[in-house]
């Protein structure tokens, strides 16, 4: 990693760098192992991308807490037994980086598919009352960035133009929310089918369409870094009851969110209240 003359990339810099090189070698390893065993092909994506921003983070960060997916216990609720063994260390710490090594394995293990994606992000307890993301990126490694590179889209992505015509509503390929089917029949929108969820909320930063609506259940690694780029672009992102979405919390279920253009904040959560 190429470092600033402070001795250090910030932590936004850091952050498009981590999944940068996550997406490298995922990259390289689906080249190597091929899709005959698509079960394989999972498992060792979300191990290397995993063991890889483990290190680096460890050496470039490491006074900083880690939440992710791929963790022993990530997925534990210690709200519910506070008494059951040592509470993690992201509980009290400064600053804890939620990552997500492989959004979107289905997709990543299907030959011809670019809609997986690695996500990296930064919440920081002091930015604000209830803590807030500091710094967030995605990647999409399968996607061609500028200059031919790989994608990478951080927080400072410039805001899309809107498009006239029908809202389009990006909605999980494999397992949308039944209420979704019957929100976008009912507004006369347009569903937009995608794989990995950062892959479904960047394409609201990016414009390809104006919205996205989940609630069939989340943690908080699947929409930290996409959260925090779609905010970092000005757009809308809540609870599906228009609720902030918080992270590091005791329970890392965050089971559902509304990520869309500002203009059409406040209509899509009257119609998800109908609807769902």
């Amino acid at each position: 990693m190429t470092e600033d003359g402070t001795g250090r990339l910030d932590d936004q810099a850091f952050a498009e760098w981590l999944a940068g090189e996550a997406g490298v070698a995922l990259t390289a390893l689906r080249a190597e192992q091929g899709f005959a065993d698509p079960k394989a092909l999972k498992d060792a994506g979300d191990k290397v991308s995993h063991d890889l921003m483990s290190t680096a983070l460890a050496r470039w960060r490491p006074a900083d807490a880690v939440l992710s997916e791929e963790q022993a216990d990530s997925r534990r609720a210690w709200a519910d037994d506070p008494s059951a063994g040592d509470r993690p260390t992201r509980l009290t710490a400064d600053r804890v980086w939620i990552i997500d090594p492989l959004d979107g394995t289905r997709e990543f293990s299907e030959q011809g598919r670019d809609d997986w994606a690695v996500h990296v992000a930064l919440w920081q307890r002091s930015a604000a009352p209830d803590g807030a993301l500091v710094a967030g990126a995605v990647g999409m490694p399968a996607r061609t960035g500028p200059g031919g590179t790989p994608l990478v889209l951080g927080n400072r992505v410039p805001t899309a133009p809107p498009v006239d015509g029908p809202l389009r509503i990006a909605v999980s390929r494999s397992r949308p929310p039944a209420f979704v089917s019957e929100l976008v029949e009912g507004i006369g929108a347009r569903a937009v089918p995608m794989g990995s969820a950062g892959v479904k909320v960047c394409a609201v930063v990016t414009g390809q369409v104006d919205a996205y609506v989940h609630a069939g259940g989340q943690y908080e690694w699947d929409s930290a870094a996409p959260v925090a780029v779609a905010l970092g672009a000005g757009m809308h992102a809540s609870r599906i009851d228009g609720s902030p979405l918080r992270y590091n919390r005791d329970d890392p279920r965050l089971p559902d969110l509304l990520v869309c253009r500002p203009e059409h904040a406040e209509s899509l959560l009257a119609a998800i209240d109908r609807y769902r």
